[in-house]
């Protein structure tokens, strides 16, 4: 005999509790007890009075212990669908070029989709005051650049996705189920879902290619499970089932709720039923009129089911329907189903044998679609093993549904830390064009953030489990970009011309927002930058360090120039030596032109500077007296002021100006 697994199907009408265990293929149920609640302490699949289903789980209990010879401690249980919220979410990763996906990747964007599940459910939600915690999500599939994939890992990639659905439940639902059977002095070894528990019974994995669903109609609620391609692809609910039959039932014939319920029973077997009504006379009715009363009520039943289904399945029908439950039973409720789903009848079906192949009972128990969800309940232990715990995230104690798969990832969305706070950011990208091109920079990338687990360096896909104790430092973004204009006319090839017949290597002259700037020059956001391919003839002179007394002898491919023309890349330009003058030259010419030489004195950086031999000055020339070294980087870029605002290397500078140079710090 394998492992005993107890489970308890905690219903609106009725708690059935299940042990067995699992042997090969199959799962042996050992014994099996129902007791149903003595008065109504469970609506809608919600506990209203914990101490009252706390004694029926008890007197459950002590029945199957009594028939097993042996204590029970651990019970798995599910919560009802009446509560259960569901979140759709797509997420796409782009990397920019192709990457090879690795676990921490994939373990970012199902992070990613999940917080952006519980960001979407946080606006639908209404009940501001109500907690609810996620549960658990499963994958629907994951895309590679844009294709359905199964598994990412290891495959090279350009952008990945998913496609997940989250689950949701409200803390004093939780809470509640965890009281009673507490109560009931037994601990939660595993907790699932109802839809979950069924379908583990009902739609074996092998018909999960097929776009089927599932209705588990109880007394209070009707769960609702879809599949396709391989999975399950959504869940629901509607909050009506049998007990809506039972209250018209009551209604008509005047009696409480538990009489009405075993009318209702009995108007599936015997023709006539009698009762006593509520002034205690005896009545008899016929099941055909029992039928006539409950009819609108499964047609509306039904027509709500269908209507879900549809939108669940993305507005359209179902190709089959199995049905499982003791709501299930209702006549008529089948026939109904596949009429408003507009499928044939056989194709919505009870399940209960039928799905029970591996599934044997020591004891003389009918297979019964009542049982699905019980066993369900029992199997799920194998799959799954989930229950909540507890951690410490930064010094605050979280409560997590326990999937057996939770990482410090889990732990961080359920501690409501942002997930933007464990990946790295980038810095600030930097926008701007080239030649009228767009350009970007992207940022650098900042620090990962740094996490431990019981004192140990971990990360985000770290397995985490009860009572331990994590810390996370938010990460950090990375420095927004920088680009010098010497960045980017490094990549751009020298001019080439022929001065008086001597070959000229020539960098290229830069315009940022039409205005000459010089290499060191950090580009801002927005800036248009033009890499220029030609040098106007006064500029060509000035880098030459030459001068002209007149431009009347000065020839660009043999045709007269100005100071404007424009002299492209294997250009000629001569030059006549009576006019052609070095800087020096002028320095030293006669005293006819020293009344053109100018000295002035300006203050660089608080301090007289004198600048003298040339009859007018350009802030660049102001390199030339002061120790200042270009090429030596020691900071982010160079600062140029003249009189207090930024300045230009090539603009005129007069006596007295203040001039300020020196190296922003990084």
């Amino acid at each position: 005999m394998g492992q005993l697994v107890f489970g308890l199907d905690i219903g609106t009408r009725s708690i059935v509790g299940t042990v067995g265990y699992k042997e090969d293929n199959r799962f042996v149920v050992v014994a099996q007890r129902v007791r149903e609640h003595e008065t109504r302490a469970m609506l809608d699949g919600q506990i209203h009075d914990i101490g009252k289903v706390s004694e029926t789980i008890r007197q459950v209990k002590e029945e199957l212990e009594e028939a097993i010879g042996r204590k029970l401690t651990d019970v798995c249980i599910a919560a009802a669908g009446r509560v259960l919220r569901t979140v759709n979410s797509h997420v796409e990763y782009p990397f920019g070029s192709d990457k090879e996906i690795v676990s921490e990747d994939i373990y970012a964007l199902t992070s990613s989709a999940v917080e952006k599940a519980y960001e979407e459910f946080l606006k639908q939600q209404t009940e501001e005051d109500m907690k609810f915690y996620c549960v658990g999500y499963s994958v629907v599939r994951f895309y590679l650049n844009g294709y359905p994939m199964g598994n990412l890992e290891g495959h090279k990639a350009r952008t990945i996705g998913v496609d997940l659905i989250a689950t949701f439940l409200p803390e004093d639902v939780v809470d509640g189920l965890y009281r009673a059977v507490e109560l009931a002095g037994l601990e939660v070894a595993n907790m699932t879902l109802e839809p979950i528990a069924a379908i583990q019974v009902a739609i074996p994995e092998r018909f999960r290619m097929l776009n089927i669903a599932l209705i588990d109609v109880g007394a209070g609620t009707s769960d609702i499970s879809i599949t396709n391609d391989g999975c399950i692809i959504a869940y629901g609910m509607i909050p009506i089932a049998g007990d809506a039959l039972t209250e018209v039932i009551a209604r008509h014939c005047l009696v409480d709720f538990a009489t009405a319920e075993k009318i209702k029973r009995q108007a599936g077997e015997a023709e006539e039923i009698t009762y006593e009504d509520i002034m205690l006379l005896p009545q008899k009715i016929k099941s055909k009129e029992v039928l006539s009363v409950t009819a609108p009520v499964v047609e509306d039943m039904a027509r709500q089911v269908a209507d879900k289904i549809k939108e669940l399945n993305g507005g359209k029908s179902v190709s089959a329907v199995f049905v499982v439950g003791g709501g299930g039973k209702l006549p008529g409720y089948t026939e109904a189903v596949a009429r408003d789903l507009d499928i044939v009848p056989e194709r919505v079906a009870l399940r209960g044998e039928e799905v029970m192949q591996q599934i044997v009972f020591e004891e003389d128990t009918a297979k019964d679609s009542l049982l699905v969800t019980p066993i369900g309940i029992c199997l799920n232990f194998y799959e799954q093993n989930n229950n909540f715990i507890f951690v410490s995230f930064n010094d605050r104690k979280v409560k997590i549904y326990d999937n057996n798969r939770l990482t410090v990832a889990d732990a961080a969305m359920q501690a409501g830390f942002p997930n933007d706070g464990l990946f790295p950011g980038r810095g600030k990208a930097l926008q701007f064009t080239v030649n009228g091109k767009q350009r970007i920079v992207r940022g650098e990338v900042g620090e990962a953030a740094v996490i431990t687990v019981n004192g140990q360096p971990a990360d985000i896909a770290t397995p985490i489990h009860e009572n331990d104790i994590i810390r996370v430092e938010h990460s950090t973004a990375g420095k927004r970009a920088e680009v010098q204009l010497s960045e980017l006319a490094d990549k751009e090839e020298k001019l080439f011309l022929q001065v008086n017949g001597s070959k000229v290597e020539l960098p290229r002259l830069i315009l940022v927002n039409e205005a000459f700037t010089t290499p060191d020059y950090s580009v801002a956001e927005g800036d248009m930058v033009e890499i220029l391919n030609y040098y106007p003839l006064q500029k060509l002179l000035q880098y030459m360090d030459l001068a002209a007394d007149g431009m009347s002898n000065i020839y660009v491919n043999h045709e007269l120039a100005d100071g404007d023309t424009k002299v492209y890349e294997n250009f000629t330009v001569e030059i006549t030596e009576a006019n052609l003058k070095s800087e020096s030259d002028i320095r030293e010419d006669t005293a006819d032109n020293e009344n053109k030489i100018a000295t002035i004195v300006v203050l660089v950086n608080r301090q007289p500077v004198k600048l003298s031999g040339k009859d007018s000055y350009i802030y660049v020339d102001v390199f030339d007296q002061i120790d200042f070294d270009r090429s030596m980087r020691k900071g982010k870029s160079i600062i140029t002021k003249l009189n207090g605002r930024p300045a230009q290397y090539m603009e005129p500078i007069h006596d007295g100006d203040a001039i300020e140079i020196y190296w922003q710090e990084n």
